[in-house]
């Protein structure tokens, strides 16, 4: 593998990359900082884990000027992405002198003012927030050498086209700007080529989105049973764990039932405040509670290297964002576990989810001679969805603990309200919508 050393960067990005016990380069980066250093527009495709921030960050840090105004601008979809992003950034800048300011909805406005006028060079934002300081004044993109998309399909879906695309318009076109994005929509694709020149092409094929190193299991239970499984899988495990649950009512539900269980876990979910979040955040990320249960949109930007244990409460609405859950364990070629529970309601949407991975899952249905006894109104097909996922497994073996159960018959969730995100995507319709349906949160007493 290539050493960082070889990309050419400058000795004060070394030294921080040295600090945070790095060598070698990931292949997205080697393949990558390359090109950005060039001058050239770079669209990847990438998913949760690949190293794809260190790609764009460390180009970014090598070509930026210490006190000339702000150079470079990194859009986000929410403000735990951003504020990981911004963490990352000021880790490898170490010693660079280059300041970074994350700005983003829900934290007061002063807050960040205070961090603007102190002076920066970088800043990251999610897009609803960027626009609100542009039209104080208090951001100018008239320096502007470097822009960064990240996770672009995620802003896509939270219906902030209009708003990247009006940031863009007020950005010089002479810069350098990367996309990266876990899918390529048609809407994505045309973006790029709206507003990156020539940009060098870096998608990877199905087999990379295997999820080396995760060993992946299912089970399919009834709804009810759910509790009682999720904690015979917790029991034994050391390491940290992150529960995905499908909506803001379940992660509530599952908090609370693994406080009562005596478990330490915190949740993050749409409706708290930012400074809960951060809270929630902080605690499970210096290890004072192992165990974090979220919803997707809630997760973004969770970037935890202990993490042993991801647990799909819920089966994924999108087959893509399976592999970006599960992409939460195994950071930085460590191993790590996934298992998803599947209610019987949503074995349409597992198979959808299956028929992506091009691997061997481990049935826990097999291994712990579990039944699956569905009711015949159950026994259906979804209709395929536009995105797929991958992901792979080692045969493993997961026993049963202790009986006994959580004995709440019916579902828990019931409307599919969205979380609450960067200030101004409430209310937007989002791009795709599929007029309220909720694809695997409704109530059901399987």
């Amino acid at each position: 593998m290539t050493k960082f050393q070889d990309l050419g960067l400058k000795e004060e990005i070394l030294k921080g990359i040295r600090e945070m016990g790095f060598d070698e380069a990931f292949p997205i980066q080697e393949a990558v900082i390359p090109v950005l250093l060039s001058g050239r527009d770079v669209v990847g495709q990438a998913h949760t884990g690949s190293g794809k921030t260190a790609a764009f960050a460390l180009s970014m840090l090598q070509q930026i000027q210490p006190k000339k105004g702000i150079q470079g601008l990194i859009m986000a979809p929410t403000r735990e992405l951003a504020m990981q992003i911004s963490g990352e950034i000021k880790k490898f800048g170490k010693y660079t002198g280059i300041r970074v300011a994350t700005v983003y909805g829900g934290q007061g406005m002063g807050l960040q003012l205070d961090a603007l006028d102190r002076g920066v060079e970088i800043v990251v934002a999610t897009p609803g927030r960027l626009i609100d300081h542009l039209k104080r004044g208090s951001i100018e993109l008239g320096d502007i050498t470097h822009i960064v998309l990240d996770e672009a399909d995620t802003m896509l879906d939270m219906g902030f086209i209009d708003d990247i695309q009006f940031i863009l318009d007020l950005a010089p076109e002479d810069r350098v700007m990367s996309l990266f994005s876990a899918t390529m929509p048609t809407t994505i694709l045309r973006l790029s080529e709206d507003y990156l020149k020539n940009p060098k092409q870096f998608l990877l094929d199905a087999d990379d989105l295997s999820g080396e190193g995760i060993d992946q299991a299912f089970l399919v239970i009834k709804d009810r049973d759910k509790m009682k499984y999720l904690i015979d899988f917790i029991k034994p495990v050391k390491g940290q764990i992150i529960v995905f649950c499908s909506t803001k009512y379940r992660t509530r539900d599952v908090a609370k039932f693994l406080h009562q269980e005596k478990f330490d876990a915190v949740a993050i979910e749409g409706d708290m405040s930012q400074s809960r979040r951060e809270q929630s955040m902080s605690k499970f990320r210096s290890g004072k509670v192992d165990i974090l249960v979220a919803t997707d949109v809630a997760s973004r930007g969770i970037d935890v290297p202990r993490v042993e244990l991801v647990v799909n409460y819920d089966v994924p609405n999108q087959e893509m964002v399976y592999f970006h859950r599960i992409g939460r364990t195994a950071r930085a070629g460590a191993k790590g576990r996934a298992i998803t529970l599947v209610s019987y309601s949503s074995v349409g949407d597992w198979n959808l989810v299956k028929r992506q991975i091009k691997v061997e899952l481990t049935d826990l249905n097999k291994e712990m001679g579990i039944e699956i006894s569905i009711p015949d109104p159950l026994k259906r097909q979804v209709p395929s969805r536009r995105y797929g996922g991958g992901s792979s497994s080692r045969s493993g073996g997961y026993s049963r603990g202790r009986s006994g159960g959580y004995g709440r018959s019916g579902g828990y969730g019931g409307s599919s309200r969205g979380d609450a995100r960067d200030d101004r995507s409430g209310g937007r319709k989002k791009y795709g919508d599929r007029g309220g349906r909720n694809s695997y949160g409704g109530r059901s007493r399987w």
